[in-house]
This record gives structure tokens, C-alpha cells and sequence, in this order.
């Protein structure tokens, strides 16, 4: 009896893995589009809680335990003056002592590609190079939304600051997103 159990035990953790890769690589409906961020301080971003320590206040950092809110426009193009395809709103506090490291947690509200809603960001920001942010959930043609998006830099100079937002969206098999 127990070489036969030995042999069941040993089947079932080898077909689990197999199982868990094929769902996650195979017939999920995805999403892949890019959209610009432009975030001006003191009118769509501001500090509401100062920093204790590190560099002082410039386009790329602020001081450690900064607390800083935006509701940034996003854009089909690098002009801020392109058509608007949605808004970034939520908030950031400087968590890297070097003050270019942020936890960053956003509701990004989307009206691009026949889909319309939100998706809910959590992860850590780096201001000066590409940061990956898990989607955390989703409402309206979004809801049940997995997957990661991309924020880089792509003009840091003056007062206005303008990141390259590259969604990467999944649905599961479960969700029924629009056709």
C-alpha cells in the first residue's frame, strides 16, 4: 500500500506545476497599450507632508517620508496638450533614504480601445528609471484585470514631468470582458 501511495503522492506534485503554467501562459484576453503621464507641481502634484531626511525637494527626489498626491492627466501621446484618454490619482511617500524611491499607490481611470473603468496600482516607484506596478483589481470593463504596468521617465526637466505608462492587462478565464 504505501509504494502505491508513494506513487500518487509523487503524481499529484508533479502534474500541480504543469497544470499552473499552462493556465498562466495559454487563453487569457489581454490588453497592451501605452499612455503618458504629465504631472505639473503644485497644480495636478503636491507635497502635503515634507520629508525628515535626504536630498532636498527637485523633479526627481524628495526628502525621506515625503507624502506627496497627484491627479495627473494621461495622454494617447508625449504632448500634454494630445487627447485624453484617462486620469492617475493617489499617492506616494519617499521611501528610499537616497529620496528617488517612492511606495506608490494610484486608481488609474481609462477610456481607451472600446474599454471603460479603472485599475488600482500598488508597488514602489523609482523616479528616474522603468518601475513595474502589479495590478491589484479593477472596476467596470476592468474588473477581474490582472497584470503589471510600466512607468518611465520620459522628461524630467521643469515643472511639468512626464512619464511612458505601458499597460500590460490579463483577464482571467472566469472574467467576461467586453468582446
Amino acid at each position: 500500500m504505501a509504494p502505491l501511495m508513494h506513487f500518487f503522492t509523487t503524481l499529484l506534485f508533479l502534474l500541480i506545476p504543469l497544470e499552473a503554467t499552462t493556465n498562466h501562459q495559454h487563453g487569457l484576453k489581454s490588453l497592451h497599450f501605452a499612455l503618458y503621464q504629465h504631472e505639473t507641481i503644485n497644480k495636478t502634484g503636491f507635497i502635503v507632508v515634507p520629508g525628515v531626511a535626504g536630498p532636498p525637494v527637485s523633479q526627481t527626489t524628495t526628502p525621506f517620508g515625503t507624502l506627496f498626491v497627484f491627479q495627473d492627466p494621461l495622454t494617447l501621446k508625449p504632448n500634454p496638450t494630445s487627447k485624453l484618454a484617462g486620469t492617475a490619482e493617489g499617492t506616494s511617500i519617499t521611501s528610499g533614504l537616497d529620496g528617488l524611491q517612492s511606495l506608490s499607490i494610484a486608481k488609474v481611470t481609462l477610456n481607451v480601445k472600446k474599454h471603460k473603468g479603472s485599475i488600482s496600482l500598488v508597488g514602489v516607484t523609482n523616479n528616474i528609471k522603468p518601475s513595474n506596478h502589479p495590478v491589484v483589481g479593477g472596476t467596470g470593463d476592468f474588473l477581474f484585470v490582472q497584470g503589471y504596468v510600466t512607468s518611465s521617465p520620459v522628461n524630467l526637466v521643469g515643472l511639468m514631468v512626464t512619464y511612458k505608462i505601458e499597460f500590460h492587462l490579463y483577464w482571467p478565464p472566469y472574467a467576461s470582458p467586453k468582446p
